[in-house]
């Protein structure tokens, strides 16, 4: 099959699509033939070498970490979806990646919805991540969340999700976004100085917890608009301990759990009009450097995918 890897660390000219051997299914697992694929930020860091001392990796690495396809092969003990079904879902993030392929073994699913393309199910891996960040939050009715970031691949997601559980939203975003993050169903402000009086104006009450999609170094402001560092939760900034909070994480030492239930949760609101996600941009495999560029100006608005 063709798969996106790199041999060497480097910038996104070291990606490269190769012919590998193809995976397979094993116990729990199933393997999709690919139509779509996500590039998130943590698949940039990991092809630059950011992360080589926390993850290291065995090279060459194929990339991605969410895929929606074509179910063709069922593994060992799954039951409720055979070949044929159409699905999204993410890989066994432990493996750090295997997705942006032909071929990719799923290790949790959820059916795709038709009201999701196949461009736009290629985004289970920001819903799992918005679905973790809300849960340890414990957003719910009433609860006032502030995401920095509003307008990327997570924090689109998490608007709408946290919106559906009865939270009142408010998303920092560059003013040529705030429409878009109003329509998505968040009070939309400015990120950078001044922010504590800009929302500081809109919430008179303050808000109860922050979600930090954005990593723009933010993070002392953010504590100090949610009172404490335990009210806010990052899920782009490495230096998060620096300040008391807490870096959310899907794998590694100190990872949270995995909210794989977010996608079937996801996928029911998406057949009720109730949610959808942005796709910031489509490429070919072949031109997957293009899509680690973009994702790492930092300015996407929504997802970005590869199509297969």
């Amino acid at each position: 099959m063709r798969a996106l890897q790199f041999s060497e660390y480097g910038a996104a000219s070291v990606l490269e699509v190769a012919d590998m051997p193809e995976p397979h299914a094993g116990p729990g697992r199933i393997r999709v033939a690919v139509k779509a694929s996500g590039v998130t930020p943590a698949d940039c860091y990991l092809r630059s070498g950011r992360f080589r001392d926390m993850m290291p990796l065995r090279l060459p690495h194929v990339l991605g970490v969410d895929a929606a396809g074509v179910v063709d092969e069922v593994g060992p003990g799954v039951t409720g979806v055979r070949p044929g079904d159409e699905v999204f879902g993410i890989i066994d993030l432990a493996e750090r990646g295997g997705a942006n392929a032909e071929y990719a073994v799923l290790a949790a699913w959820a059916p795709k919805p038709d009201a999701l393309s196949w461009e736009q199910a290629g985004a289970a891996a920001n819903i799992e991540t918005a679905t973790r960040a809300l849960d340890r939050l414990k957003v719910t009715v009433g609860t006032t969340l502030l995401i920095e970031g509003a307008a990327g691949g997570v924090g689109t997601v998490a608007i709408q999700l946290a919106a559906a559980r009865g939270a009142h939203v408010f998303g920092t975003a560059s003013a040529r976004n705030h429409a878009f993050v109003a329509g998505l169903g968040a009070t939309p402000t400015t990120y950078g100085p001044g922010l504590g009086e800009r929302v500081t104006a809109l919430a008179p009450d303050g808000v109860d917890v922050v979600l930090d999609c954005a990593g723009s170094g933010s993070l002392p402001d953010l504590v100090d608009l949610a009172g404490s560092p335990d009210r806010v939760i990052t899920v782009a900034d490495l230096n998060a301990a620096k300040y008391g909070v807490h870096l959310s994480r899907s794998a590694g030492p100190g990872a949270d759990p995995q909210a794989v239930e977010g996608l079937a949760a996801a996928a029911a609101l998406a057949q009720q009009g109730r949610f959808t996600v942005p796709v910031a941009a489509a490429f070919t495999l072949e031109n997957a450097a293009a899509a680690h560029q973009l994702s790492e100006t930092g300015h996407a608005r929504g997802k970005i995918v590869l199509t297969l």
